[in-house]
């Protein structure tokens, strides 16, 4: 089920959940009252539920209707915000520009603006390229400026206009919450969970928590993304993941993120076993600086520590490294020539306790990280999404 995407009819249910009643609600709307009624009407129907409870008294919302227009009325704040981004000559404007906007438009535009190309949208909205073309161009015109420049890879656009799409699409995903969040309320777990997974989270703790939250909730929709950090965070940004677990970032990439930790982690020298220093239980810097290494990709928390170990030496940091962000090359590496690699122990638990790899006793200093988990900042939660935080901590 689509969430119902209507937004003259999402704020008409606010404003008769705020008021009372259709004959009050229809002043702050500016629909007629038998809009409303027809509004209201047709969400309950594609929802599937019933918001308000109808009486001689007036209307009150019902449990599902409660939960859901609360989750609607945050995502609306998301709305709000796309007017930071008027012309100054507009920022005087007493209504919001969403209002002047509908779903059809900040859809089209998003979606525009996420595939760099109309016809890219347009397929993706199964809709035809000059529908997708007139409805940004009616947003331009709102908004009193042209959002993109043309390019030989495709449409350019303004930061204005990511912004926009940006809490455009945080808008639709706290819709989705709420639908998900009313399902719960009636026993029905089947709500999403979409994780992005790095590197050390990857190999136990997140595989270990996936398990026990499918088996708390069978029905529960999974997804694990991994892939680099950065594209990790974009779409944490966007409303496409609902968190991140793995390494943290000192200090915090973005003033929209908060970030927890689950644990630390120190990192070791990780070589095939017999390789000519496995055994040493002391190896100088020097020593460490003249091994061959499989080095961390730059600008990465694992990257940095393997920098420090050196530099705080006062040793240049090893510059003929094979720089790897795959653990599975990585490994493959480390058992196919006399090279090392800085690695958590827990990333490779599996090859040492089958004997692939081994770990040098040298203990070293400097290389902690945290680990935890990254979330939107003013996020909230489903029931199934806490719990699945929960079997997160119980596996750090």
């Amino acid at each position: 089920m689509h969430t119902p995407l209507n937004l003259r009819h999402l704020q008409a249910a606010l404003a008769v959940q705020q008021q009372g009643s259709i004959s009050r609600a229809k002043e702050t709307v500016h629909l007629s009252q038998s809009a409303i009624t027809q509004g209201i009407s047709k969400l309950e129907k594609d929802l599937g539920f019933r918001l308000f409870d109808r009486s001689y008294e007036g209307l009150n919302s019902t449990k599902e209707g409660e939960i859901y227009l609360r989750r609607v009325a945050q995502s609306f704040n998301y709305l709000r915000q796309i007017d930071k981004f008027l012309p100054p000559t507009k920022h005087a404007k007493n209504t919001p520009i969403y209002r002047s906007l509908t779903s059809t438009q900040i859809r089209a535009l998003m979606h525009v603006v996420e595939q760099r190309s109309y016809t890219r949208a347009a397929r993706r909205l199964q809709l035809a390229q000059p529908s997708v073309y007139r409805a940004v161009q009616d947003v331009e015109a709102v908004f009193g400026y042209k959002f993109f420049n043309k390019s030989p890879s495709g449409l350019e656009p303004s930061w204005s206009v990511k912004e926009i799409a940006r809490h455009i699409a945080l808008f639709f995903a706290e819709l989705s919450q709420a639908f998900d969040e009313v399902n719960e309320h009636k026993g029905q777990m089947a709500g999403r969970l979409r994780i992005g997974s790095l590197p050390l989270a990857r190999t136990r703790t997140v595989p270990r928590a996936v398990v026990k939250i499918t088996r708390d909730f069978p029905d529960v929709q999974v997804s694990i993304i991994d892939g680099p950090y950065e594209e990790q965070l974009h779409a944490l940004l966007h409303g496409r993941l609902d968190l991140i677990v793995g390494a943290l970032r000192e200090p915090a990439p973005s003033p929209d993120i908060v970030q927890k930790i689950l644990f630390e982690d120190v990192l070791h020298v990780v070589m095939r076993p017999g390789h000519p220093l496995g055994k040493r239980r002391k190896l100088s810097a020097l020593e460490l600086q003249n091994l061959d290494w499989v080095a961390p990709r730059q600008d990465t928390p694992a990257r940095e520590a393997f920098t420090e170990l050196f530099r705080s030496n006062g040793l240049a940091p090893p510059e003929h490294v094979i720089e790897c962000s795959s653990l599975v090359a990585t490994r493959g590496i480390l058992m196919e020539s006399d090279r090392a690699a800085l690695l958590s122990a827990r990333q490779v638990e599996v090859d040492l306790d089958s004997g692939l790899l081994s770990i040098n006793p040298h203990h070293l200093r400097g290389t902690t990280r945290n680990i935890g988990i990254t979330l939107r900042k003013g996020w909230e939660p489903t029931r199934v999404q806490q719990r699945f935080m929960d079997r997160l901590k119980e596996e750090s």
